[in-house]
């Protein structure tokens, strides 16, 4: 029987554009609840704290404090134009993730994905909102204090791990499958 290579090919993009629209939407319901959960802690925490702290216990405190650097507090400076800086940069950083996602072929893949956009979203909005991310979450042993984060950045080190499993064993696995 005579098939058309060219409805072959555009049964195989639909099919292709169907799953990508997949992992979007599952990429993106995930990055919305990040966004939803880190925002509402945020104001939780900050409204209740109204500046101070709180020892929980003897080696975790909730605390009030803005970073205005970048992941554990790199590059913190006082400056006018840092935190637009940082937020344009999160952008293009959210642009590219987003292409990626396009690109995923699977829910985990996705969902990892999705946990990463989901942070450096609400963080972004900080940046935007306050001028500076603000966390809350301090663990320390003794003397030792971990830098405070929030939320979003627990999404996105979760996301980050769950790429690189997903990547080193799930994608490699299959490639050994074929």
């Amino acid at each position: 029987m005579y098939q058309n290579p060219i409805l072959s090919v555009q049964g195989v993009l639909r099919l292709s554009v169907s799953k990508a629209i997949e992992m979007i939407k599952f990429g993106l319901i995930i990055t919305s609840v990040i966004i939803i959960l880190d925002q509402i802690t945020k104001y939780l925490v900050m409204d209740y704290l109204d500046g101070g702290f709180i020892v929980i216990t003897n080696f975790f405190n909730l605390v009030y404090v803005f970073n205005t650097g970048i992941s554990f507090s790199l590059f913190s400076n006082d400056t006018s134009w840092a935190p637009l800086v940082f937020a344009l940069v999160g952008c293009l950083f959210v642009l590219l993730l987003m292409y990626w996602l396009y690109k995923a072929d699977n829910k985990i893949h996705a969902s990892g994905l999705g946990l990463i956009i989901g942070g450096a979203l609400g963080n972004i909005i900080d940046r935007l909102v306050h001028g500076a991310v603000f966390d809350f979450l301090d663990f320390h042993l003794y003397d030792y204090h971990f830098p405070a984060f929030n939320i979003a950045d627990t999404s996105i080190s979760f996301g980050v791990f769950i790429v690189i499993i997903d990547s080193i064993f799930i994608q490699e696995s299959k490639k050994n499958v074929t």
